[in-house]
């Protein structure tokens, strides 16, 4: 049994995480600073969060607080991060402070103040591929950069080869593909990997990144609008109102269920076959965001009084397809997701009918509307 810091274990995965660790056993400590856009104004310790972990209120930007939060730990997770690829973009310092230098800060003390940590476990993001990978039928495989403003402006949204410029089809995306972050939140993701996984080697600190596609399932803010899709289409839905897509609807991500996240987070810490090594974290299929609406709104009883906003209209920075390849988790853990697409969506649905969350997408989009960063 090991004693475990999570940073950010009061969060959506983080507290799966620490539920899964307590309940095999283990020593669990959480350090968080409860962001009031994730937690409430009022910052409180949210009702969820398990018993038998210990919690200290805290900022990873807070060399006293890392002290105390790193006594006597064996395993650290660091999950903590502010979530949000749109707001990233015109809040790059609170961005970067939060998740570069507290990063930075989380190693800095582990290796300054020589705490004897076993393995460190960072939450990467498949934010940081950019677009996903594609293959031209007559060309071959590409990486391309983002679709050309020209492009979307026509309303063309799919892929197309940079060569012969005729449509191309996503392939799942493995690790090999180029880093081509196109936000500062994808930046600073790809910040946490690079950092941890260059002190790990450079101490012989086993360090592992996770790159975790789109995530779902309780527990997720409802009321944050930078959030998840599903939690945000989930808000609308609840509210009375509309899912908003963007382009036509067909753009596809890779969801993947919160519990084969923390179960995948837990192999990573007890296969040595994961040290020094970065790993996508999804399902390996790809589904449209206009399918993940229309199931939402069936399946929370509004079937008969909303449908998706296709708007046609289209944001800075987004992509068109990123689905994963999984064959190096499975190679290297022997782990693959246990949860449907269906029964996740039903896990996530119970909980949210229960939910009375705030819409606040609206105020989000006028935000980027403001800033220029819809069109």
């Amino acid at each position: 049994m090991k004693t475990i810091l999570i940073t950010g274990g009061a969060g959506f995965i983080g507290s799966h995480l620490v539920d899964k660790l307590v309940a095999a056993g283990h020593t669990v400590r959480i350090l968080d600073n409860l962001d009031p856009q994730v937690h409430g104004q009022a910052q409180k310790m949210p009702a969820y969060l398990n018993e038998n972990a210990e919690f200290l209120k805290g900022d990873v930007l807070s060399k006293e607080a890392l002290k105390k939060a790193l006594q006597g730990v064996e395993i650290v997770y660091h999950l903590a991060a502010a979530v949000g690829v749109g707001q990233s973009m015109y809040e790059i310092y609170h961005y970067t402070r939060a998740n570069s230098l507290g990063g930075a800060q989380l190693l800095d003390v582990i290796i300054n103040e020589r705490f004897p940590i076993e393995k460190i476990i960072v939450a990467s993001s498949m934010s940081i591929y950019g677009e996903g990978k594609y293959l031209c039928q007559d060309c071959g495989v590409f990486y391309p950069r983002l679709r050309p403003l020209s492009q979307l402006e026509a309303n063309q949204w799919e892929m197309k080869c940079p060569h012969c410029h005729h449509d191309a089809s996503p392939l799942p995306t493995d690790e090999q593909k180029p880093l081509q972050p196109n936000s500062i939140y994808a930046i600073t993701k790809r910040d946490h990997e690079e950092m941890f996984l260059t002190t790990g080697e450079s101490y012989q600190i086993p360090a592992v990144a996770m790159r975790f596609f789109n995530v779902y399932g309780p527990r997720q803010a409802l009321s944050n609008p930078y959030t998840g899709v599903c939690a945000i289409f989930a808000s609308r839905i609840l509210n009375n109102q509309s899912p908003v897509i963007f382009e036509d609807g067909h753009q596809t991500r890779d969801f993947i269920h919160v519990s084969d996240i923390t179960a995948a987070l837990i192999t990573a810490m007890e296969k040595s076959t994961a040290d020094y090594k970065a790993f996508n974290v999804g399902t390996g299929q790809g589904i449209s965001i206009r399918d993940i609406a229309l199931q939402l709104i069936e399946r929370l009883g509004k079937g008969n009084e909303l449908s998706p906003q296709i708007v046609g209209k289209f944001r800075a920075g987004d992509i068109r397809h990123c689905f994963a390849d999984i064959t190096h988790l499975k190679s290297n853990l022997g782990f693959e997701p246990a949860t449907t697409f269906e029964a996740g969506m039903n896990d996530l649905i119970a909980w949210a009918a229960e939910q009375k969350p705030v819409d606040n997408f609206d105020e989000a989009i006028t935000e980027l509307k403001k800033r220029g960063l819809t069109y």
